[in-house]
């Protein structure tokens, strides 16, 4: 992050404190700097020598309350939020039921001052994406406001993006974008001369055309629509990039050639309801839907075959999903097998732990290509990078950073993966974390099984050896935490 961006970051998040202490969370807080920042960016875009129409009504904009204090700029604030929050376009949505939630007027007073002495606009887009990407992942540290949920660790979206090296003048989709994460490092990755020298027209495309994701928490979706505001990517007037609701609820038609995206973590989907007793039920929600190989209440089974259904016959994916995935039996089996069948699932980063803000999370990233039908296996050999066995991250003390996903790429080869090389050597380099297995060796698996380890695990059999406590205390939590939700689902089944 740039100097300029590190200081604006802890001037802004310098406000905190004194909001947390009246009752403002962290996620309360983003979301009203999101309003004030857009007010802000509009009123410089309103004047010369931009002169642009930013579609905020006379009387409703940032120069009408920045002067003002006490009740009178909490009434102004208060009577801008609701007009704006009943305009069309991007207007509309950022601000629908937008409220103001920071009751003491020296402090709201103190953050509209801070906003007004910067020029947001004059600054880069890097600038700014940093700016709130900052405050994002501030927000994503605070365990109590959950959001670290929605957010990825940047330097695997990154190593992500490179990997799968989009182009120019093609669809990019996240069907649970989050705050966009996803949609900005693509962006950055077409955008960098040294990948691409794009044309007037492939900059057009880049900013109107390239994304479309989905969001189903309101919250989530205000923050990720100014995200790609902030990035310059949709049009104030045009249509929205990001859309908000399930996505899983039906086929939305469009197909695109890439997916980039890590479904929300929890395995089950479920809609809650009220019954006869008055009483709040969690319901299993199964989603019935022709294009699906199997019915699932599986949450991440079922954005598997949601990204079947929304890439284009040679469309390609990657996707982060929890070790569920891998070897769950039933109806994961079925959709391994079908995913082996119809794409060339071709490659496996196993993740460790510590990298996400859930604490326990054990992920990895599918890689696959669609093909178009045929009777044959589109998968012929599956390759795996374990990035798990003795590599621990936390989240404070030892971060995941963009050089450690360096060797990944390198043995990706996303210039031509056809020519890659295996690492693993069962006499020379048995310690080697790049292993190809043939599509044979997995069918013949029980279950199907894509959960595959081949190094050793160093702390097993060196006591002194042993990870961290707070690693220890990690594992112990997942696996109470998994074992009580077998036993609630069980519960609920005999019940």
């Amino acid at each position: 992050m740039s100097e300029q961006s590190s200081s604006i970051v802890s001037k802004v998040w310098g406000l905190c404190g004194p909001l947390r202490d009246d009752g403002v969370s962290y996620g309360d807080y983003l979301e009203q700097l999101t309003y004030l920042i857009f007010l802000k960016m509009s009123d410089e875009y309103f004047k010369p020598p931009y002169k642009r129409d930013t579609g905020i009504p006379k009387g409703y904009g940032w120069s009408d309350m920045v002067l003002l204090k006490g009740a009178e700029l909490e009434n102004q604030y208060k009577k801008i939020l609701e007009k704006l929050g009943e305009q069309g376009g991007i207007l509309g949505k950022i601000f629908k039921g937008a409220t103001n939630k920071i009751s003491k007027a020296a402090i709201l007073a103190r953050v509209v001052a801070m906003i007004d002495s910067e020029k947001w606009v004059s600054m880069s887009s890097d600038v700014k994406g940093e700016i709130y990407e900052g405050l994002l992942q501030k927000n994503a540290e605070d365990v109590k406001s959950g959001a670290g949920q929605y957010f990825t660790p940047r330097p695997l979206i990154r190593a992500m993006v490179k990997s799968l090296r989009p182009e120019p003048m093609k669809t990019i989709a996240d069907p649970c974008c989050g705050s966009g994460g996803f949609f900005l490092a693509a962006q950055e990755f077409i955008a960098d001369p040294n990948n691409y020298t794009l044309d007037r027209k492939q900059k057009e495309f880049l900013k109107n055309k390239t994304f479309h994701g989905n969001e189903l928490v309101t919250n989530t979706f205000k923050l990720c629509l100014m995200n790609l505001y902030l990035h310059n990517i949709g049009d104030i007037y045009g249509e929205l990039p990001v859309t908000q609701g399930d996505a899983l609820l039906t086929d939305p038609g469009i197909r695109v050639d890439y997916v980039l995206t890590n479904p929300p973590f929890g395995k089950k989907s479920s809609i809650t309801f009220t019954n006869e007793e008055g009483e709040n039920e969690d319901e299993d929600l199964v989603y019935n839907r022709e294009d699906f190989w199997a019915t699932s209440s599986n949450k991440q089974l079922n954005f598997i075959q949601h990204i079947n259904t929304i890439l284009n016959s040679t469309g390609k994916a990657a996707v982060v999903l929890p070790d569920n995935v891998l070897f769950e039996g039933g109806v994961g089996e079925t959709i391994r097998q079908k995913l082996l069948w119809t794409t060339d699932l071709h490659t496996i980063l196993r993740l460790p732990t510590g990298i996400f803000y859930k604490p326990g999370v054990k992920a990895n990233v599918l890689f696959f290509d669609k093909k178009p039908a045929s009777k044959e296996m589109q998968t012929k050999e599956v390759w795996i990078y374990d990035f798990r066995t003795n590599i621990h991250f936390t989240l404070k003390q030892n971060p995941l950073s963009d050089k450690d996903l360096q060797d990944f790429i390198k043995c990706y080869n996303p210039e031509n993966r056809f020519e890659r090389k295996e690492t693993y050597n069962e006499k020379k380099n048995p310690e080697g974390r790049f292993r190809k297995f043939k599509v044979e060796e997995i069918l013949k698996r029980d279950k199907t099984s894509l959960d595959i380890f081949w190094i050793k695990d160093k702390s097993l059999a060196d006591l002194d050896n042993l990870p961290s406590p707070d690693e220890l205390a990690d594992d112990i939590i997942e696996n109470l935490q998994s074992a009580l939700q077998s036993f609630q689902e069980l519960k609920g089944k005999l019940g």
